[in-house]
């Protein structure tokens, strides 16, 4: 079975209520099961995410698919818990990135694996080093690549896992 990493993001409404269903449904998914999830952790939206702050997370999935199937199951997810259809960027009720696919390097419109701005976002990072520290990326280590961000980007742990999730 390929294992998944995600990132999850929430700026508008209750965030921890929108990301506690969120991973519901992710685990709700035929042939899917969640092995592990991070703290959540609030960070300040970068880009165009609007004024107010994200909660994010990571999750570890066991997936019996393609990362396609897969893909559009997040898509559902999201779109069932209110996400608008594109434009991608601006605040949002949820968010499901795709990271990492086992192994595989997909480059599809609507999908690219591994993310390819995962190694410039602190708030990808950290909640990922959390739940796998031992992975690399690239050649580095996610603690060499937070390292690489210094202090430009601010990521606060508010919940640890035990304490949100289940």
């Amino acid at each position: 079975m390929p294992t998944v990493y995600l990132s999850l993001g929430s700026n508008l409404g209750d965030r921890e209520a929108n990301l506690r269903r969120a991973v519901q449904m992710l685990n709700e998914i035929p042939r899917a099961r969640v092995v592990a999830v991070s703290s959540l952790y609030e960070t300040a939206p970068i880009e165009d995410g609007g004024p107010d702050d994200y909660l994010n997370l990571a999750v570890k999935v066991d997936v019996d698919g393609t990362a396609q199937e897969f893909h559009h199951e997040c898509s559902r997810i999201e779109q069932t818990l209110g996400r608008p259809a594109p434009p991608r960027r601006g605040p949002r009720l949820i968010d499901i990135d795709i990271l990492l696919f086992d192994d595989a390097c997909i480059n599809e419109p609507g999908l690219q694996v591994p993310h390819p701005r995962m190694t410039q976002r602190a708030f990808v990072l950290v909640p990922l080093s959390e739940i796998e520290p031992s992975l690399t990326l690239h050649g580095k280590s996610l603690t060499e690549w937070l390292r690489l961000l210094g202090n430009s980007q601010t990521v606060q742990r508010v919940k640890r896992a035990e304490e949100w999730w289940r």
